[in-house]
């Protein structure tokens, strides 16, 4: 959809629409009535308005292969262009007002064959009517996520928790090797202080004694070096068999994986393919017999000038007794009699119902279909991520088992170079040396284990600060889960909430409408929100409802509940075009889709009708309303009104 209008008018220019062979018409916000008398393409142009906002629905002029609508609103223009495809299809094309015009085609484009309208007078599910265009499936994805997410928060909150535990025992142990380092560095003074004394009273040569020296310092720098190869071959092993059990935690879930039969995604493409083509078929099929049923009935409300014309004035007697029984066919030219036609037009309105369940039915299959090919590429995707994380985790195993062959063989090589070293160390000793040398590798083994502790007091330092920063984060992310888990509670409610909003919806425009039309001994239309238990397969389920409650009150005023089917026409249409509203309003489409259409409302008296139009109006930025000459008469003179198109 584009970005929201302002209120200003919209502009139409159609082309070979419906019956309009070319047309501009512009519409400014409010109520706008199309009136006139039938045949006068009303209805041609509410299908090029449907058009525009990107319905499939509108039909293309029969003797034309190409049709046009432009809407210009504001500074943004939307197109849509209808092609002939073969026979029957019509090919859509173009950028229309809406992505995807489905939810508009049932509750705000309310022409004659629409679908909530005929819900109440075809006693069709009006539960699943209303929440067919809410994705299910969606919405249980989105419950799977957030319950992953705040899943994987609570073992984020679990590990900082027990961390945290960890916290005084860190800071003991911090404590400890910093009184520790503190000890050895005063040994080591004192060691140094005894090495100065013993020196001053041992005469040795400066050559001995740096000899001695470097020896010792070397045997310092590789005791060290063995040490951090001996941290270095701990820490491969503990990544080595961290990398074993993930590794392990994939082979598990690659085996928890269902296996995708062979071609399985090709004959699922194969399938949806197919049904997309029937589906496309079925819809040009609708479109036709919708063209070829409207087309008939306007023909037949002309048949009198017809049948006048064909018998000629001469035989003035023979023509008032035939003109109210029989027309001139108008595909074979022979004369009929009308309820011939007539039941022949009634015929294509069963095939156009029949027709509409097939529709109905395939497009669940199609739903079906899609699902699981959603499933299928889900496990596939996973399937391919885990391989590839194995392949990396088998590859940083095998460089790590590498890395870990070379530290062990550094370890052997630095064990025998301290060997050598203490070797020559012993070889520079003598007996009047014993001593300071002694005092020599006493300070430098203080030395090492002071590298040592501060390589500890180091890592632990590390370790408090990480555990700090996850305390410190866990505040987050206790609002974080505060958050997921009213979002997990919005979505496992979602469709019980919009169940609940339809039946206020309805009941509480209902009432006003009623109330507002005063139709005779009718009290109440309302809808009551139940739980049956029904089978599905060998299982039974608990399924919602919507049952349609009629009341009404005798002469004496006593109140009884009626049937549906003891509606008036008029108050069946009443019913549905309330019900139509309520899922307008349900689903947004107030906020989404600026024009609600009305057609075909002749069997509500011209009163009535102004007082509905009035009410509707205050729902919709545009409201399209086409109306006899007789019935326009009844509404608002201020409302804007198109008579020719």
């Amino acid at each position: 959809m584009g970005t929201t209008q302002r209120q200003e008018s919209a502009k139409f220019a159609v082309e070979n629409v419906g019956g309009i062979s070319r047309t501009d018409v512009e519409i400014p916000p409010g109520v706008t009535l199309l009136t006139g008398k039938n045949a006068t393409n009303r209805t041609s142009f509410l299908q090029a308005i449907m058009a525009a906002m990107g319905s499939t629905q509108p039909t293309l002029k029969g003797d034309t292969d190409e049709g046009r609508v432009e809407l210009t609103l504001g500074d943004e223009t939307y197109t849509r262009t209808l092609t002939r495809t073969g026979e029957n299809g019509v090919r859509f094309e173009g950028e229309p007002y809406l992505a995807n015009a489905s939810v508009a085609d049932r509750f705000a484009f309310l022409l004659e064959t629409n679908d909530a309208r005929r819900a109440v007078a075809g006693a069709e599910d009006l539960r699943d009517l209303i929440m067919e265009p809410i994705d299910v499936e969606a919405i249980k994805q989105s419950i799977r996520q957030l319950e992953q997410r705040k899943n994987g928060i609570n073992d984020q909150l679990a590990t900082i928790e027990s961390r945290k535990q960890e916290l005084p025992e860190l800071e003991q142990r911090r404590t400890t090797l910093q009184n520790q380092i503190e000890d050895k560095r005063d040994e080591l003074a004192e060691l140094e202080k005894r090495i100065d004394e013993s020196s001053r009273d041992i005469e040795e040569s400066r050559e001995e004694k740096a000899a001695l020296e470097e020896r010792l310092d070397e045997l310092r720098s590789t005791r060290s070096d063995l040490d951090s190869v001996r941290r270095s071959i701990e820490s491969q092993e503990q990544s080595i068999t961290s990398l074993k059990q993930e590794r392990a935690d994939i082979d598990d879930e690659l085996a928890d994986l269902p296996d995708a039969p062979v071609g399985e995604g090709d004959h699922l493409e194969d399938d949806i393919q197919r049904l997309r083509e029937r589906r496309q078929r079925l819809n040009t099929e609708l479109s036709d017999l919708q063209s070829l049923i409207q087309y008939n009935e306007e023909r037949t409300e002309q048949g009198d000038f017809e049948v006048a014309a064909a018998l000629g004035d001469d035989d003035g007697a023979l023509t008032d007794e035939l003109v109210d029984d029989q027309v001139v066919c108008w595909t074979c030219g022979s004369t009929v009699d009308r309820e011939q036609i007539d039941a022949t037009v009634e015929q294509l309105k069963n095939l156009h119902q029949e027709k509409t369940s097939e529709l109905s039915d395939l497009k669940d299959e199609l739903d079906k279909l899609k699902r699981k090919q959603r499933e299928a590429t889900r496990h596939q995707n996973r399937r391919e991520d885990l391989q590839q994380n194995l392949e990396k985790i088998n590859a940083e195993l095998d460089r790590r088992q590498e890395t870990l062959t070379e530290l062990r063989g550094r370890r052997e090589e630095l064990t025998g170079e301290i060997e050598r070293l203490e070797a020559k160390v012993d070889d520079l000793e003598s007996e009047e040396f014993d001593e300071v040398l002694e005092l020599h590798r006493d300070a430098n083994q203080l030395e090492f284990d002071i590298d040592s502790l501060e390589d500890d007091l180091e890592a632990v330092s590390e370790k408090i600060a990480e555990v700090e920063t996850m305390i410190e984060d866990a505040e987050d992310l206790r609002v974080e889960r505060e958050e997921v888990l009213e979002d997990l509670e919005a979505e496992r409610t979602k469709i019980d909430r919009i169940e609940m909003e339809a039946v206020e919806e309805f009941n509480e425009h209902m009432d006003a409408v009623l109330e507002m039309l005063n139709y005779e001994n009718l009290d109440r239309i309302w809808i009551e929100r139940v739980e049956r238990t029904v089978r599905e397969g060998r299982q039974t389920v608990d399924r919602t409802a919507f049952d349609l409650h009629v009341v009404r009150t005798t002469g004496s005023g006593v109140a009884y509940e009626d049937t549906v089917d003891h509606l008036s026409e008029s108050e069946r249409e009443v019913t549905g075009l309330v019900f139509a509203l309520a899922g307008y309003l349900v689903h947004d489409l107030h906020e989404d889709v600026p024009f609600m259409l009305l057609d075909s409302l002749e069997a509500i008296d011209a009163d009535r009708i102004a007082a509905l139009v009035d009410y509707i109006a205050d729902y919709a930025k545009y409201l399209v309303v086409a109306l006899l000459e007789e019935d326009a008469r009844a509404l608002d003179a201020d409302y804007h009104r198109v008579t020719e198109i």
